[in-house]
């Protein structure tokens, strides 16, 4: 165990079940570790903090503007409180999550809608479901469209919202469009859709107005980070409800990246900032969302490392880990193994175990039972528990774990022979 494990008391895991939140997320590299631990000695203000990351998440993404958050789900709110703030000329920025009339709606396709959109409803705002799900019950061919979107529509609806995962994203064209045509923003919620890194900039590209990231998953952030980036405007109403804003509003000179055209009496901006110091919030809906100093360090340390980085040749690694445990593990009668290699070459393989038989769900839940029983305990990916399957993923696997991973899945597979 390493020193922090035996301080606390704690059991140091093998996470083979990838960047999982529960497990902590990413491993940092030491080079973000290192800048952490610098940012943490040194004094910041967080408005050019954040101005720093704008820049940097900006220069990544083809965004105007970005800031780091405290994971994709506080990015999700962020982005709900800016578009509400937005149609609401600044005067939510007081209210919120409380706006003291209707309900600001976001309309969302009912097949992108998930766990995780609950995030919305933390800004004050109401997910509206649009369209149907045809082609998932197969009771017909078609998929959203525009007219869907159009029916949906409410004076008091501020955007639209999507997922952008895998199975999702070919609406993401049709949900642009109807924004544009509709002049309603649009926020992509892209949290695990890294890699590939041209991600970054595909959906702003396609004309979103905000795009949600995990931090802490492949981009190798700390968990707690994430990243929200898109429009200045709507990035700026963001930052104000998360940063702090406890300054005598004379005082209040936001970074030029936010506004930058704010020092010429006849610019948009030099009316915004006005406005804003005539009602400055104390502090947002976004206040328990602010982000450290050293998860903004780390976040952007990670981020120039895995844009520089050799992701093809990670994966690549990764992939041939994965080859080699599934190798060497000799599998029971009713256990199938099988390789689960993207197509993508920044993406790394993983390895599916699937358990056969009416009781694949009993036999599974069991297997990866005696797995966190073990010593050390041991994790594998579980979305597919309930159909007896388990995924191995190497992404969180120190390489000097493999052997120990590998005897680790022989013991457990034992009982089953």
């Amino acid at each position: 165990m390493t020193d922090i494990s035996n301080r606390l008391g704690l059991r140091r895991w093998i996470n083979a079940g990838g960047t999982l939140t529960r497990f902590g997320g990413a491993i940092a590299s030491a080079e973000v570790a290192t800048a952490m631990a610098e940012a943490t000695r040194l004094s910041f203000d967080s408005w050019e903090l954040q101005a720093a990351a704008s820049r940097a998440i900006a220069a990544a993404t083809g965004a105007q503007a970005g800031i780091v958050t405290t994971g994709a789900s506080a990015a999700l709110t962020l982005a709900a409180a800016a578009v509400v703030a937005d149609a609401s000329g600044g005067a939510s920025l007081h209210r919120s999550p409380d706006h003291g009339g209707p309900v600001p709606t976001i309309l969302m396709p009912r097949t992108h809608r998930n766990g995780y959109d609950r995030a919305f409803a933390t800004a004050g705002t109401r997910v509206v479901d649009v369209g149907d799900n045809d082609r998932g019950t197969g009771a017909g061919v078609r998929g959203l469209e525009l007219a869907d979107v159009e029916a949906m529509i409410e004076p008091n609806t501020v955007a639209i919202a999507c997922s952008a995962s895998e199975s999702c994203a070919a609406d993401v064209p049709v949900l642009v469009e109807a924004g544009r045509l509709l002049g309603l923003p649009v926020i992509v919620d892209a949290a695990a859709q890294l890699p590939p890194a041209d991600n970054l900039r595909r959906f702003v590209e396609a004309g979103a107005a905000l795009v949600c990231f995990s931090g802490g998953k492949a981009i190798g952030g700390p968990q707690a980070s994430g990243i929200l980036a898109g429009r200045r405007d709507l990035v700026a109403l963001a930052a104000l409800q998360m940063l702090d804003l406890d300054v005598l509003p004379a005082r209040f000179r936001p970074p030029a990246v936010f506004f930058p055209d704010s020092d010429e009496p006849d610019s948009d901006d030099y009316r915004r900032v006005a406005t804003l110091r005539a009602r400055l919030p104390r502090q947002g809906v976004g206040r328990g969302f602010k982000a450290s100093k050293e998860a903004i360090v780390g976040l952007l340390v990670a981020l120039d490392a895995f844009l520089s980085g050799d992701r093809v040749a990670r994966a690549g690694s990764l992939s041939a880990r994965v080859r080699a445990i599934a190798g060497r593990l000799a599998m029971p009668a009713g256990v199938r193994l099988e390789l689960l290699a993207p197509a993508d070459p920044e993406r790394a393989a993983r390895l599916a175990m699937r358990f056969d038989g009416p009781e694949r769900a009993l036999a599974a839940t069991l297997f990866v039972q005696r797995l966190a029983d073990g010593e050390p305990p041991v994790a594998l990916a579980e979305g597919g528990l309930m159909q007896g399957e388990l995924v191995l993923d190497l992404a969180c696997v120190d390489p000097a774990d493999d052997t120990q991973l590998f005897a680790s899945l022989a013991m457990a597979l034992a009982p089953l022979r």
